[in-house]
């Protein structure tokens, strides 16, 4: 009799720390779109492939653009994804790498359909539906969103996203639960609060949320808090074995 192969999905949310960048994007910066040096963001990637246990080939990055786009991958590529705010992949050992300096970074898996997605969520991307665009680009793969997990990462917290009263109101219109107000008593966004209601009420029964604010942290990269700076990186992928 034989045994089917298990899959494992594994999730990594990077920090500051680790890396090769000078100030102002010290040190573990992985964003190459930032003005940090071309060859200080390969070695910083190299080392992420490396902690991970892959190759560097195997890193499937975005050219993110705050849109609803999303693409599936079937293996790896050249060059990141053109134009997309959202990977999705059935292929073992492929890692799916989201960046992020306040916006969400969302890490969605079906570990019985094999299934996974990196979504890039910030405010004008939550607000057009990125969301239930990956939901269903997973669900056209076989998931089922009751048998997906959801994690929210590190991101701009509503006791600091302040935003004008009317953003606030009109994204509130379109991502429900996102309107609150910062420690200051000012109108503001809790794009986790929103997007979690927002899963929720899709059928997707596990969401975890890490709660770092990229604004109060300084572990972590925050473009609202300090520009120029660099890009955290969260990445899923598909560990197969016996």
């Amino acid at each position: 009799m034989t045994t089917a192969p298990t899959l494992t999905v594994r999730r990594v949310t990077t920090t500051r720390a680790g890396g090769f960048s000078a100030p102002p994007y010290d040190s573990f910066n992985l964003g190459d779109h930032v003005g940090d040096d071309p060859a200080t963001v390969r070695r910083n990637r190299d080392r992420l492939a490396e902690g991970i246990g892959l190759t560097p080939d195997r890193m499937v990055w975005m050219e993110q653009i705050h849109g609803r786009n999303v693409e599936i991958v079937d293996g790896p590529r050249a060059e990141p994804v053109p134009a997309t705010d959202a990977l999705v992949t059935t292929e073992p050992g492929l890692a799916l790498v989201v960046l992020t300096a306040d916006c969400v970074p969302i890490l969605l898996s079906d570990d019985e359909a094999g299934v996974i997605a990196a979504v890039h969520a910030g405010r004008i991307g939550a607000r057009i539906g990125i969301v239930p665009r990956v939901l269903d680009a997973m669900i056209s793969l076989g998931a089922c969103p009751e048998r997906i997990g959801a994690f929210l990462g590190p991101a701009a917290s509503g006791r600091q996203y302040e935003v004008p009263a009317a953003m606030r109101t009109d994204v509130e219109a379109h991502l429900p639960g996102s309107a609150t107000t910062t420690v200051r008593g000012t109108p503001a966004l809790d794009l986790r609060a929103g997007i979690r209601r927002q899963l929720t009420e899709a059928g997707v029964a596990a969401v975890a949320v890490d709660p770092r604010c990229t604004i109060e942290d300084r572990t972590l990269f925050s473009h609202r808090r300090g520009a120029p700076t660099g890009r955290l990186a969260s990445v899923i992928w598909i560990q197969a074995g016996a």
